[in-house]
């Protein structure tokens, strides 16, 4: 069972080499951070995942978040001590504007800081991750006094928050919410509400972490339309506060019971039962939806973080024991002698693809990540929007891709253990258990790829697609020119071709063919999301084969030039394979009867 090393390196790499973090602190924006100020920040932020939160990972997974019978939920024993650290280092609050307490540093930063957090112990690290959401969502649209009173000590993790979207009839269909709300005064239109319903798969709804919890609930008003139209966003805390700002009586809002799951056992999944618990109105009457959205960006790609922190926690598990665990005799080794399983090719194929895949996926996520920081620092409106048509394109395709791959991943570094990975000891198995749910909440991954063909893939007439493979283009030239890389640049020149190719069709069909542009759109995401990584490393490739050694070792430089052939050469060549899937109509999915498919 290993420990975590979080990837400094490789953070600091792609942060610097990859998203241009330099253009970033170039801002008005966020002229006031340093690139030295930042890279202090996050060895800081190692060391405290790597020593205080990787060790409660697997007590979280053995032991797991217990329901009690008069509601409350009782972490696992080392969450409070391992939380209350993470509450002290006051790095949560660190992305988040300096008038609520924040450091008002890039968003980029706070990606790095979630993806070692998230790779030390995910369970734990979905309690501040919900706080983002709710974050975000109180500082667009709440009131002065929302925001006065809740975001400073949301911001730290002293309160935490949630969002209660889902229900039991009501998954990924949000506009089908049944709760109430009622006004208290109907006269008042800025006072309390009465909220009834119940939600379900609540992350961290109720639990001893936080002294206070804050739920952000949708909720329907009286006479509200039907669907999203007629939905409301309320706040809603688990103590409504006194005048002077103290924790006052327990609100009708309770936990009654919490889900047994697959993986993340430290992380408490509520059914939350609102019985007519006091709330007030976040934003207008009937914007729960818009308000929504808000948030969902920076929550989907929080989300495809995961993806990113669970494989290379897995990875370097999996690369320990394939360098500990001796077993037959590998190529050219003497005769008699036993080998380490590094040494045969098929593990060896098992790692490096990993490997690749982590470089890939980072690259695509903190690419999203800083193109958030280049709209929000944008000079003039035009500029925002095109760094915001960037984030629009990229959040399905950093969602989609990387739990997607996550799933493959987590089962290669199993793989690579053998038996052994079957057998729960070993702790590989956690990784592979704890990854499975990314690719199904926060939008299942299917949704992702109907929300790239239907709206992303039009934007400008698929000119923000065209500008990016045009982008890409550029580096494959590039690589053209480096020893060891014009074959990586080929691939590269030829899986944007193939994206075009697609892309056009799909844009020729939206229109009339509904039914095969949604038929296609998982294999179109698949398609362009790995180009998107491809184009991304080519970019990395092309500087680490320059001039960085007062920056980096050549060792490192030359393994991440390594990993991008390997990924040019051996990863995207998948694309081409995946166009007459998209190509093809949808006949063939409905050729057969529900029951001709038993």
């Amino acid at each position: 069972m290993s420990n975590y090393t979080p990837p400094l390196d490789d953070i600091r790499f792609v942060m610097t080499h990859v998203a241009d973090l330099d253009s970033i602190l170039a801002t008005d924006r966020f002229n006031h951070v340093d690139a030295e100020s930042i890279d202090a920040v996050l060895t800081e932020v190692g060391r405290l995942m790597a020593d205080e939160i990787a060790p409660t990972n697997v007590e979280g997974d053995r032991v797991g978040s217990q329901w009690q019978p008069d509601g409350s939920v009782t972490t696992p024993p080392s969450f409070k001590p391992a939380y209350d650290k993470w509450v002290a280092s006051g790095f949560g609050a660190m992305p988040f504007e300096a008038e609520y307490g924040g450091a008002d540093f890039p968003w980029i930063t706070a990606i790095a800081v979630q993806e070692m957090f998230t790779s030390a112990n995910m369970s734990l690290g979905l309690c501040p991750m919900l706080s983002q959401g709710a974050i975000d969502a109180i500082h667009a649209h709440g009131s002065d006094e929302q925001k006065a009173t809740y975001l400073a000590k949301m911001m730290t993790g002293e309160w935490s928050g949630t969002m209660n979207l889902t229900e039991p009839h009501a998954g990924s269909d949000v506009g089908a919410v049944t709760s109430k709300a009622v006004p208290v005064d109907p006269a008042d239109p800025e006072g309390a509400w009465k909220i009834s319903g119940q939600k379900i798969f609540i992350t961290y709804g109720e639990h001893d972490l936080a002294e206070q919890i804050v739920h952000l609930v949708l909720a329907r008003t009286p006479g509200s339309p039907p669907g999203t139209k007629g939905i409301s966003m309320f706040l809603v805390p688990k103590f409504v506060l006194n005048d002077d700002g103290s924790l006052g009586e327990r609100n009708g809002a309770g936990c009654v019971s919490i889900e047994h799951k697959l993986g993340i056992h430290g992380s408490p999944t509520c059914v939350m039962s609102f019985e007519d618990a006091t709330g007030w109105l976040v934003g207008n009457e009937h914007d729960g939806m818009r308000n929504m959205f808000t948030m969902m960006n920076t929550a989907r790609l929080t989300v495809g973080l995961q993806g990113l922190s669970l494989s290379e926690r897995a990875f370097q598990q999996s690369l320990q024991y394939a360098q500990d665990r001796q077993q037959g005799r590998a190529i050219g080794a003497p005769a008699g002698t036993s080998s380490p399983i590094i040494d045969h090719p098929d593990v060896r194929r098992l790692l490096m693809t990993q490997r690749a895949w982590i470089d890939g996926m980072r690259a695509l996520i903190f690419a999203n990540a800083g193109a958030l920081d280049r709209a929000a620092g944008a000079s003039d409106a035009d500029e925002e929007r095109a760094w915001r048509e960037l984030v629009d394109l990229l959040i399905p395709l950093s969602k989609g891709l990387c739990t997607d791959v996550c799933n493959e991943t987590t089962s290669m570094a199993l793989q690579i253990h053998g038996g052994m990975g079957y057998v729960e000891e070993t702790g590989i198995a956690q990784h592979y258990r704890d990854a499975r749910i990314a690719a199904i909440y926060e939008g299942t991954n299917g949704i992702q790829a109907a929300d790239l063909v239907g709206r992303k893939l039009a934007m400008r007439g698929g000119g923000v697609v065209a500008d990016l493979l045009d982008e890409f283009e550029g580096y494959a030239k590039q690589l053209s020119d480096i020893d060891g890389l014009a074959g990586f640049g080929q691939r590269l020149t030829e899986a944007i071709a193939v994206c075009r190719e697609a892309s056009t069709h799909l844009g020729s069909i939206a229109g009339n063919d509904p039914r095969s542009l949604l038929g296609s759109s998982s294999p179109y995401l698949r398609m362009l999301a790995t180009t998107v990584c491809g184009g991304l490393l080519a970019k990395g490739a092309v500087a680490a084969s320059g001039d960085l050694q007062g920056e980096f070792t050549a060792e490192f430089l030359g393994a991440k030039v390594t990993s991008a052939r390997f990924f040019g050469e051996q990863i995207l060549p998948t694309v081409a394979g995946l166009l007459p899937a998209v190509l093809s109509s949808s006949d063939d999915l409905f050729a057969l009867s529900a029951d001709q498919l038993l």
